[in-house]
């Protein structure tokens, strides 16, 4: 009994690797046959999932779903008209900008190089940065190129931003109105006992992640404006988003934009690179430690390496997108196994008990 139950064990643990390399390479392949409507679609849902939050603000002083709906839209697509003529061209002049003073930056690091080069060989010192300054050579000739070809399809890719951007504030608005009786019917099909967790275990994390990783990168584009600006770095604003944004992504997301704006400044002047490196990393460890904590808790409760492996798992799968979705996508994962393991099933049920009245209500 003992040897059967330890092969039986093996077998699982043997099988269930090849298993989920599978599916994950059917994902994979899935994602890159329907990427535009599954983007699409899962931008809105995104969407939809932060302005949950105003829409159920206004429920609460007894405003009818379709008119908080209608309200939270109206003001949503406010902010970002306000946005798109005040902050949106400043930054695209922004990046016109930085791509034109890219190739000049890399050829005075260039210079810099050689300058060290030069100095290492009056002190004596054995160092060869030939192979450096040939890849800055091959990095200035692919970024021309990229820039010729880009701007080439750049009116046609903007036209096609618009328009996918409307289908994304369409779908988020009929997602907002009629995604809760959709996802409920879909739930209604799978087993109670799995479906009841699942539901909200996807809610929470979705919820709470999106909402979280928003306000942390709007407070880090916030504190570091002003402080670029003081420290007088070009393109400020510009570098600040891009560290913002890159805080949508959990765990590596920060280091990666503090990196690539630390290089991007980096060229232009060394100290002034190393400072930002500096400030921007005091403010990172100010955000994870006092404001994460407060804002994210433990809502997964995952480990971090199983967070770093589910990003990159996300980013095999589906790119960018996948890295986004990857950490709330396990969370759920762990909190529907952990309720179905737990003695949590009677509180969803409850839950559940209540959003389908208030379906009802409706």
């Amino acid at each position: 009994m003992r040897f059967s139950a330890s092969l039986q064990t093996l077998l699982f643990y043997g099988l269930s690797g090849p298993i989920i390399a599978l599916n994950v390479w059917l994902l994979s392949l899935l994602f890159r046959y329907f990427q535009h409507p599954i983007t699409i679609l899962s931008i809105a849902a995104i969407l939809a999932f932060l302005l949950n939050y105003p829409v159920q603000l206004f429920e609460k002083v007894r405003i009818p779903r379709t008119k908080s709906v209608i309200i939270v839209l109206i003001i949503t697509l406010a902010v970002f008209g306000i946005l798109g003529v005040t902050l949106v061209p400043l930054l695209i002049d922004q990046t016109t900008q930085l791509l034109n003073k890219i190739p000049n930056w890399l050829a005075s690091s260039q210079d810099n190089l050689a300058n060290l080069q030069d100095f290492a060989q009056k002190k004596r010192i054995r160092i060869d940065l030939t192979l450096v300054t040939n890849q800055i050579n091959a990095g200035v000739q692919n970024l021309l190129q990229q820039i010729a070809s880009g701007a080439v399809g750049f009116a046609g890719t903007l036209l096609s931003g618009i328009l996918n951007a409307v289908l994304v504030i369409v779908l988020a608005f009929y997602m907002l109105l009629y995604g809760d009786r959709v996802w409920h019917s879909l739930i209604n099909l799978l087993p109670s006992n799995i479906g009841i967790p699942f539901s909200k275990s996807l809610q929470l994390n979705f919820q709470n992640f999106f909402l979280s990783q928003l306000l942390l990168g709007v407070f880090m584009v916030i504190a570091l404006t002003p402080i670029f600006l003081f420290m007088k770095v070009p393109f400020a604003l510009l570098f600040a988003i891009i560290i913002g944004i890159s805080e949508l992504i959990p765990f590596v997301g920060a280091a990666l934009g503090i990196g690539l704006v630390t290089m991007l400044v980096s060229l232009q002047s060394l100290w002034l690179g190393f400072s930002v490196a500096i400030a921007a990393t005091i403010m990172q460890q100010i955000k994870d430690n006092l404001l994460a904590p407060k804002l994210l808790g433990n809502f997964t409760g995952l480990n971090p390496l199983w967070i770093f492996i589910s990003i990159l798992m996300g980013f095999e799968i589906a790119g960018f997108l996948g890295t986004l979705v990857a950490v709330p996508i396990a969370g759920t994962i762990k909190g529907t196994l952990d309720a179905i393991k737990g003695n949590k099933y009677n509180e969803y049920v409850s839950y559940y008990t209540v959003v389908n009245d208030k379906e009802g209500d409706r």
